[in-house]
């Protein structure tokens, strides 16, 4: 991560004063694909990739953010804040500090510096690193705070109302409430959640296939819909059916003749996504590693062929680990059409397995990939 020394500095060179500093990681999702915003279940960990957020408050009412990523600097006035997103890298915290104000916090003036190593576009979460790390920024000059579901449902809401974006709740739950050296599987609908230790002779190795995707796009908005068209139908027959949560395989079986073909393939993904979810975090309390790579495969196929939500290059990635030394198990990660897959792989085999799964990714498709080793991290918190 980058050096919090180095950053206070670089806030304090920029607007001449010293920041409080914090910090909301990203993640990666072990296993629990699209159920998120169909009230199931997710199993993320989150990752040493982070954001950092510097904070100090400023006395002539403009809301000034400088992201050293983009080298580039926005200024909004405090008391007229914009009511929605301009397709701008400023919409991520400028979405939360909106919904803050819309729940009744006058929001003062400030200026805020922002970095992240989380690879953009790569399935990682960068988009809730940012949104979480600003809430706790803003949080600490109103010196207010939340419960972390709550403040993880506030920033889902910035991403939602404000950036447009329809993501669920899984990427800002996990970067606020983590563990570290453990997963999360949480409830979607109650936001309960339940930790699952990762072993310390296990290692996250995430590969980027360098493909990147686009959340507010087209093919998540429209697996989405034929998801939720295939719930509608489900429940005019079951009425208590909400969400497909709350669906079966066997109702598939009785009423998927009544749903556009592409629907029921996506309903199928969900519904089993969830069984596999749970099952998997069983798996990893009884310290089961064997049936959890044999369930991340099951996970990574029905999102490649029942979901549709994959791409050559993710496929590529994922086939060409399944005979390297150390492997537990391996899957797509992340919203899909590219990003990353995630490894779980024996720690003293990681390193080697990282330059063997690059090299043969780079020999197949003349793209040389970023392939991280990572650890499961904790959730966000101030730099002292």
């Amino acid at each position: 991560m980058h050096d919090p020394v180095a950053f206070r500095s670089m806030h304090s060179s920029r607007f001449g004063a010293e920041p409080a500093v914090f910090v909301g990681p990203g993640r990666v999702n072990i296993i629990g694909e699209h159920t998120d915003y169909a009230e199931g279940f997710v199993m993320p960990a989150a990752i040493n990739f982070a954001c950092l957020a510097g904070i100090t408050p400023r006395a002539d009412g403009k809301i000034v953010i400088y992201s050293e990523n983009y080298g580039e600097e926005k200024s909004f006035d405090a008391a007229a804040l914009p009511a929605q997103g301009s397709r701008n890298w400023s919409d991520y915290p400028m979405g939360v500090v909106s919904i803050l104000a819309g729940e009744g916090h006058k929001i003062p003036g400030f200026s805020l510096s922002l970095w992240g190593d989380v690879p953009l576009g790569s399935g990682l979460s960068s988009s809730a690193s940012v949104e979480v790390a600003t809430a706790l920024a803003v949080l600490s000059l109103l010196n207010a705070s939340f419960p972390g579901p709550v403040l993880a449902r506030l920033c889902q809401r910035a991403e939602n109302e404000f950036v447009g974006a329809n993501c669920g709740i899984m990427d800002q739950f996990i970067s606020i409430n983590a563990r570290e050296d453990h997963a999360l599987l949480l409830d979607c609908r109650t936001l309960e959640y339940k930790l699952a230790p990762i072993p310390d002779h296990v290692a996250l190795v995430i590969a980027n296939t360098m493909v990147k995707h686009s959340v507010a796009g087209g093919d998540y908005k429209t697996r989405r819909a034929e998801s939720e068209a295939a719930c509608a139908i489900i429940a005019s027959h079951r009425p208590g059916v909400t969400f497909l949560r709350d669906a079966t395989l066997e109702d598939l079986d009785k009423w998927g003749s009544e749903m556009a073909p592409k629907s029921l393939l996506r309903a199928r993904h969900v519904i089993s996504e969830n069984l596999r979810t749970v099952a998997c975090c069983d798996a990893l309390l009884r310290g089961d590693l064997a049936e959890v790579g044999r369930l991340m495969a099951e996970a990574h196929t029905s999102y490649s062929k029942d979901f549709e939500g994959s791409c050559v290059e993710a496929d590529a990635m994922v086939a060409l680990a399944q005979d390297l030394s150390g492997l537990i198990g391996a899957r797509l990660t992340g919203g899909g059409f590219g990003g990353c897959t995630v490894n779980l792989v024996e720690r003293s085999q990681a390193a080697a397995f990282a330059d063997a799964l690059g090299a043969r990714y780079t020999a197949q498709f003349g793209i040389v990939p970023d392939i991280h080793i990572c650890h499961a991290s904790g959730g966000a918190h101030p730099i002292v």
